[in-house]
């Protein structure tokens, strides 16, 4: 794969799995589309702050421990599989509502946040958003195993732009379809259809993991 593709599978890893942040995002866009649209961005701009933070020191990282290479590729895939099987386990068929369950580790958001944040101006809206998803420390982990893994590969500055790119672009045009579905739909997404968020976003991860495993030391 391409940077570029590259960083839209990991956004899209990360994004996809319905948690506690894309639920309040559709309660939000079934009542207020513009300050849901706001809130996507935010969610969108804290993914790429972490994938950016952990592209900088990624390389880094690979380059002092090139003797060990293959066994920190191991680890990283390691650490991914763990995400991509604790998301999967917790995933339930669930009525969608404020409150976050097990399952949502790995969605931009942390796992006690609840109700609907309604009422507030656009911008207060996107800076309630970047804090309430910059506590979860699952997606910093999620993006440091998998830049640490591929650290020769995205150690140039255009391959990392690339990267950071696809990371971008497709965290936000998910986080943005979300409101656009809760804005047209006005009532809950299916329990089933949740929990299809969770394999396919989940899934991304566990291949991820295994594509950097592989050649085992």
């Amino acid at each position: 794969m391409t940077p570029a593709l590259a960083g839209a599978a990991a956004g899209l890893g990360v994004a996809m799995p319905m948690g506690a942040m894309s639920v309040l995002l559709l309660q939000e866009a079934m009542r207020h589309r513009r300050t849901a649209m706001a809130a996507a961005t935010g969610i969108a701009v804290v993914d790429l702050g972490y994938a950016a933070l952990a592209t900088a020191v990624g390389p880094w990282v690979a380059s002092h421990v090139s003797p060990v290479e293959a066994w920190v590729r191991l680890a990283s895939a390691a650490v991914l599989l763990a995400i991509a099987a604790h998301g999967l386990a917790g995933a339930r068929a669930k009525p969608v509502t404020g409150e976050a369950d097990p399952g949502t580790a790995a969605a931009a958001g942390p796992a006690g946040a609840k109700g609907s944040v309604t009422g507030l101006r656009p911008a207060r809206t996107f800076a309630r958003y970047v804090a309430l998803t910059a506590i979860n420390p699952t997606t910093a982990l999620y993006f440091a195993a998998l830049t640490t893994a591929q650290g020769a590969t995205l150690g140039s500055g255009p391959a990392g732009a690339a990267f950071l790119v696809g990371v971008g672009v497709a965290s936000l045009l998910w986080q943005q379809s979300l409101v656009t579905l809760g804005s047209l739909a006005g009532a809950r997404i299916s329990a089933t259809a949740r929990v299809w968020t969770f394999r396919l976003g989940y899934g991304l991860v566990a291949a991820y993991a295994l594509k950097i495993a592989f050649p085992l030391p």
